[in-house]
């Protein structure tokens, strides 16, 4: 008798791992619980400007959202973790700024268009930039933090000091200027000084201040130009070819 075909082995189904959508109160949970840690951040970052760090106790950022210390040490372990989560996100956001510069080709005008960057971030953004700049930190070991020390990606120290690095091999910064660690922080000082002055005392009518974007950017543009080197031309030739003595 002929031999009957192999029938196919039938395929045992898959369990189903697709996990189920949360339920609602598991989201309201959720939903909930971000909306306590913004109130505490945003509570916290006031107080840091205000009155700085080392005044500020976790209780009294309790009793201003009006919870207990013992609520706000569910989300935070301290405040220096506050601290650090506030300080990650607005230097990540403050770093989104120069992503554009990064194509620029010349490195003095990237050098320019950084520091052009960086006034339009502080005057646009005070209350970040006085948290950021103008409000005292702990000494924090860079390991704690979750940006990336000296990645340039990531580190906005970091990118500066890269542009003015290639500055500096490039050939276009004088003999005196050859420390970039000096010149980074003489750019950094140059624009902080006009734009932390501003948000200081901007509004005081002693004082007629001018428009601080413009104030702020010349002196960028003199602090650069002093800096540069000298162009050497070469000697000028005469009708014939000849070079002039």
């Amino acid at each position: 008798m002929p031999k009957k075909p192999p029938q196919p082995r039938s395929i045992p189904a898959l369990p189903n791992t697709a996990k189920a959508p949360p339920s609602a109160s598991v989201t309201r949970r959720a939903e909930a619980k971000a909306a306590t840690r913004e109130k505490i951040l945003a509570a916290a970052r006031e107080f840091f400007i205000a009155e700085g760090f080392e005044a500020v106790s976790m209780r009294r950022i309790a009793d201003a959202i009006g919870y207990t210390p013992a609520a706000i040490y569910v989300h935070f372990k301290d405040k220096t973790e506050l601290l650090i989560t506030l300080g990650d996100r607005d230097f990540r956001f403050f770093h989104s700024k120069f992503r554009a510069i990064e194509a620029i080709p010349d490195p003095v005008d990237r050098l320019r268009a950084a520091g052009s960057a960086y006034i339009n971030f502080a005057l646009q953004h005070p209350r970040h930039y006085k948290l950021m700049f103008m409000t005292k930190w702990p000494i924090i070991d860079p390991l704690q933090c979750p940006l990336e020390h000296g990645n340039v990606d990531e580190d906005s120290y970091a990118f500066l000091d890269s542009i003015v690095t290639d500055c500096i091999k490039a050939g276009r910064f004088g003999d005196g200027y050859r420390d970039h660690r000096i010149v980074t922080q003489v750019c950094w000082g140059a624009v902080h000084g006009v734009v932390s002055l501003h948000i200081t005392h901007g509004e005081d009518p002693w004082c007629d201040f001018t428009n601080p974007k413009e104030t702020a950017s010349l002196l960028l543009d003199a602090c650069i130009a002093g800096m540069l080197a000298p162009v050497t031309r070469p000697p000028a030739a005469s009708r014939n070819g000849a070079r002039k003595p």
